[in-house]
């Protein structure tokens, strides 16, 4: 059987921490935490076996192996983005287009779209799956709920709340954070550590996520405590089939922001009705 490729976000990250020689830097560009990408580039070096990188005080260096290897990286992420580019010419005028990561449209949209379309039959709906805050530079969405800091994605944009992150678990869990095993979601700045430093101890993080989604997701199924945004958790708790592991929270550097087309009244009721969302 042909072994399977790294995943493509460990691509995008070598490739941008190689053209920056900076894991800070293709960070910012890329929307990720430094950390992240140094671990996304540490994995794919574990995966092929060979050192991309020569680590130094004041900064990255490409070794031989990472030098041959970036010219292609780089002509593989262009031929995909060309690739793409045709199918990228903006929303059709007879449909909404509502741009959002897997989470959102899974943990928010999701339970609540059958009460949406009964208020407004007449709009037809498209959602297309976002992760990099750069995904939204593209003109080719009506709505758009964008995930990353607000220096990132809120400029012209409304921050939706509750903006803290929550430990959450199945209610059939039982324990206490100390004993309980813990879902970390990487790639964003609040997790674990912090909820250590700054509110009560609890275990080292045995499973790691690369979305809050896939955390809530793994929680409700009594794999462990999921420390994840309030607003994606609002309607499993309202459910039941999460409840908090702890009474205390932690503020997030990160959230979810709302941007909505201007002069589009179907994008005009749909940005409305996320917002009641924040309410109900």
């Amino acid at each position: 059987m042909a072994k399977s490729l790294p995943p493509l976000t460990w691509f995008r990250a070598f490739e941008a921490a190689a053209r920056h020689l900076s894991f800070t830097a293709a960070a910012s560009e890329i929307g990720m935490t430094q950390s992240a990408v140094s671990q996304q580039v540490k994995a794919l070096e574990t995966r092929l076996n060979m050192a991309l990188f020569a680590r130094r005080p004041r900064g990255l260096a490409l070794t031989d192996d990472g030098r041959k290897l970036l010219p292609q990286v780089g002509a593989a992420l262009e031929t995909l983005a060309a690739a793409t580019h045709v199918f990228d010419s903006g929303a059709r005028s007879d449909l909404l287009t509502v741009a959002a990561s897997v989470s959102v449209a899974q943990w928010i949209i999701s339970p609540h779209l059958a009460a949406f379309k009964a208020e407004h039959p007449q709009i037809r709906l498209r959602f297309l799956s976002t992760i990099w805050p750069d995904d939204f530079r593209a003109p080719r969405a009506d709505v758009e709920i964008r995930f990353g800091s607000h220096k990132q994605v809120g400029q012209g944009a409304t921050e939706l709340q509750p903006n803290r992150l929550i430990p959450l678990k199945a209610p059939t869990l039982e324990g206490d954070l100390e004993s309980l095993p813990l879902i970390e979601a990487v790639g964003t700045a609040g997790g674990w550590a912090m909820w250590r430093d700054q509110v009560s101890e609890a275990a080292q993080p045995e499973v790691f996520v690369d979305s809050y989604g896939m955390a809530l997701q793994l929680a409700m199924q009594g794999n462990g405590v999921a420390l994840v945004s309030e607003i994606l958790a609002s309607h499993a708790l309202r459910t039941g089939v999460l409840t908090r592991a702890h009474a205390a929270s932690l503020p997030s550097q990160e959230g979810y922001f709302l941007w909505c087309s201007d002069g589009n009244s179907n994008a005009n009721a749909f940005s409305d009705w996320v917002m009641r969302l924040e309410h109900e």
